[in-house]
């Protein structure tokens, strides 16, 4: 006979979601709740609260990351869930927040069974992951993972000219830095896809296998400014002319490259911009990812590759960051896999478009994501929505994950 599963509360699950989505809510059902603002320290008071309430400890560290800990019966590095709080500008009710309350149900879940694990059970809340109120996205997983230097991120400013640094003092969640996130058995985070892939194809979960790689160019296109009037066409060194001509030859190539490779035109700047003058400058951003390096540096290439003059304009590029494809930990995707599989929930492995905190915990500690879908493939906007439905069903999946690593399947 079949072991009966273990499941979450879903209603519970449901109830902890709208709670949440009140901290920031906005007048269209979406949330705006910016790193360290009052509506994100309400957020997390509330969360200590809820873990406290089942006997979790709770720990900061010095750039207001916090964890909450369920004791294991052998101190052993622990088992880690979560991801952040944080949203964008009238963002949804979902993004980030859902790996968190995910953690949450787990050990909630743990709790209501009796069920003592055999290492520790720790929730993390990752502070600005969305990099919405100061620059740069997943700032404080990368500063405990050493991608940021702690002293330049504290000087990192918002609209109002805050900077983290004094948003950080201000919030009350300034810890310590011994709190630090050193070492885990395995972390797993929970998102909602953000794009339409898991719907479209009628699918439940999405098993991450990593985070894509990117590229981003800017290119610049200069010509010359005269009267829009007078100038004859032949004579013009129109920067906006020659610069969609780039853009074309870019698709052109870029278009057959692979059909998983996904570009695009983020920012343009065209100067003078005004109608009735020949602009003679224009500045634009190429942002290219894929998971296959190689796909990558045929991208590289074909940038590489454009004319330094065209149409009597000059034009130059430069090369303003990238990242390398990010891969998650084998055995775990395997066990997300099998846990899906024994829940009787559709599934596929894919590989996360977007930036997480998970790409860099992935460098020191074994890693993995689950995906549950995006109801039009929508996020970072108040349409965001993902089903109850398929919320509970995604938090089961990390359930019965988290029970196989605590009983060393």
């Amino acid at each position: 006979m079949q072991e009966q599963k273990v499941l979450i509360n879903g209603e519970r699950l449901r109830k902890t979601i709208e709670k949440f989505a009140h901290f920031g809510r906005t007048d269209h059902n979406g949330v705006t709740r910016l790193s360290l603002s009052a509506e994100d320290v309400e957020a997390r008071d509330y969360l200590v609260s809820c873990c406290k309430a089942i006997g979790m400890s709770i720990k900061i560290d010095d750039v207001a990351n916090l964890y909450a800990t369920m004791e294991g019966l052998e101190d052993r590095p622990p088992l880690v869930m979560g991801s952040h709080l944080d949203s964008v500008k009238k963002g949804g009710r979902f993004d980030g927040v859902l790996g968190v309350l995910a953690a949450l149900e787990v050990a909630r879940t743990l709790h209501d069974h009796h069920i003592k694990p055999k290492i520790p059970f720790t929730l993390v809340d990752f502070t600005n992951e969305e990099g919405a109120r100061f620059d740069p996205a997943m700032m404080c997983s990368g500063i405990i993972t050493g991608k940021f230097k702690k002293s330049e991120m504290l000087q990192s400013s918002d609209s109002e000219g805050v900077t983290f640094g004094e948003a950080l003092t201000a919030s009350g969640y300034e810890g310590d830095a011994a709190n630090r996130l050193q070492e885990a058995t395995a972390y797993l985070e929970m998102h909602i896809e953000q794009g339409p892939v898991l719907e479209s194809e009628n699918l439940e979960i999405g098993v991450v296998e990593g985070v894509v790689g990117m590229v981003n160019y800017e290119i610049e296109v200069t010509g010359e400014s005269d009267h829009a009037g007078t100038t004859p066409m032949y004579m013009r060194k129109d920067a906006l002319f020659a610069a969609n001509d780039v853009i074309s030859a870019l698709r052109e190539k870029l278009s057959h490259l692979d059909r998983e490779l996904v570009y695009t035109i983020g920012r343009m700047v065209v100067t003078p911009n005004i109608h009735t003058v020949i602009p003679d400058r224009v500045v634009f951003t190429l942002e290219a990812r894929h998971k296959d390096p190689e796909v990558i540096a045929q991208v590289v290439q074909a940038i590489n590759d454009l004319p330094e003059q065209l149409e009597g304009c000059t034009v130059r590029t430069r090369k303003l960051w990238g990242r390398n494809t990010v891969q998650f930990d084998r055995n775990l995707c395997d066990q997300l896999e099998c846990s899906a599989q024994g829940l009787g929930y559709s599934y596929k492995k894919m590989y996360s478009g977007a930036g997480h905190d998970a790409q860099y915990i992935a460098e020191y500690m074994p890693t993995t994501m689950i995906f549950v879908p995006s109801i039009h493939g929508k996020s970072h906007c108040e349409e965001e929505c993902t089903s109850y439905e398929d919320c509970i069903k995604g938090v089961n999946v990390a359930l019965d994950t988290v029970l196989s690593i605590l009983n060393g399947h």
